[in-house]
């Protein structure tokens, strides 16, 4: 068992106290967004001594990793784990496929691009379903709204513009999704913040009015006030709001339009960090291969509570093979053993907790702890809240 030292990503949009609060440090003077354990080569988690959790994961990989886990995803750690912290809302995004991942990297790469440039799409060749599991509440902009519910918020906001913009929807229905979205991004800067401009009218005075789509209304406007002409908080209003609960989560396959907006979640991926871009964001936008790997499929977000498989183990299941998280309450007893697939990280949110296998390591909140597979099974002893980290049921 191995104590872990993980990396924490200062983007603008972060917070300055959630990461901090959890490890048990004072306010940041500068945001921190995201707080990553795993293996992933752009910030790698140290173990004791300084190297890094991939390099010991390469010099011995089935020990680590488990055969299985070794012919499935290869001599590498498959999720990457993170606490994120959202005090300001994220870019407009999705991810691709494997495939499309693959694809994209090796043109860049055939193309000479810098992996750091700040044009670059693909960083790895892997893809990047991911699960948001919320920690606070947390609010989310997640795939494109039911066409039929998008016409009535056109209609009830009365916006001329957004009439006009959403025209072929209430015409030909979800078969326009994907021109009315490329249409708006493809504004000039003086369209787009005209038409920025006159829905955020129309948002505040049915907001004003608390009419049932005052949330979405209160989000475009915020965007809006932002990422000033940005065509972006037009297209938030496309898409489904979500306001998650502690302990709700969402997952989101490849080609999902999403955007985190506002609270600190636990996030578990296929360890990529391949971001294609739409708006809301001072970093590179690619909307033609954005477009590239949407998927225009619209509809309601299925917000799971994860399943009861153990009186005190919530699991989150989804159809990523990469990854698994479940969240475990401890009353005092010890667990019984808890059997595994692979390698493992704890974090603990809450309390003092013992993991025990063949070694053993005490843990307070703010924690870190990878488990290799080959440890075997392990008990957990405590009072508390630790978060499981593994790979999903391959």
């Amino acid at each position: 068992m191995l104590r872990l030292q993980n990396a924490v990503q200062g983007y603008a949009w972060g917070s300055h106290t959630a990461i901090a609060d959890l490890r048990g440090a004072s306010a940041s003077a500068t945001p921190e967004a995201e707080l990553w354990m795993g293996a992933h080569p752009s910030a790698p988690s140290r173990v004791d001594g300084g190297h890094a959790l991939g390099e010991l994961i390469a010099a011995a990989p089935e020990n680590h990793l488990g055969a299985a886990c070794v012919q499935r995803f290869g001599p590498r750690l498959p999720f990457l784990f993170k606490v994120l912290a959202a005090a300001e809302p994220l870019s407009l995004q999705a991810h691709p496929t494997e495939a499309q991942a693959q694809d994209g990297f090796d043109r860049e790469e055939a193309a000479g691009l810098p992996i750091t440039a700040p044009n670059r799409n693909y960083k790895d060749r892997n893809h990047k379903p991911e699960l948001l599991c919320a920690m606070t509440p947390f609010w989310a902009l997640c795939g494109f709204r039911d066409v039929a519910r998008t016409n009535a918020l056109v209609e009830a906001l009365g916006s001329r513009g957004l009439t006009d913009a959403c025209a072929p929807l209430a015409k030909d229905g979800p078969s326009a999704l994907k021109a009315v979205f490329l249409a708006l991004l493809g504004l000039t800067p003086a369209a787009a913040s005209a038409l920025v401009a006159d829905v955020v009218d129309a948002c505040r005075i049915h907001e004003a009015a608390c009419g049932p789509w005052k949330d979405e209304c209160h989000w475009a406007e915020r965007l809006a006030a932002l990422y000033p002409g940005d065509v972006g908080a037009v297209v938030s209003l496309l898409l489904n709001v979500v306001r998650l609960s502690p302990g709700q989560a969402i997952y989101l396959p490849a080609g999902n339009l999403h955007a985190y907006l506002e609270g600190t979640g636990l996030e578990i991926m296929a360890s990529s960090d391949n971001v294609l871009r739409g708006g809301l964001t001072k970093k590179h936008v690619d909307v033609p291969e954005l477009s590239r790997v949407l998927d225009f499929g619209a509809g309601p977000v299925d917000v799971s509570r994860g399943n009861e498989e153990r009186p005190f183990e919530r699991v989150y299941q989804t159809s990523a093979p990469e990854f698994e998280l479940s969240v475990l309450h401890l009353a005092g007893e010890s667990t019984p053993p808890l059997m595994r697939r692979g390698p493992e990280i704890l974090l603990v949110v809450s309390g003092d907790v013992l993991a025990r296998g063949r070694s053993e390591a005490f843990l307070t909140r703010g924690d870190t702890l990878y488990i290799p597979f080959d440890e075997g099974p392990f008990t957990l002893t405590g009072k508390g809240e630790v978060t499981r980290a593994s790979v999903g049921r391959i």
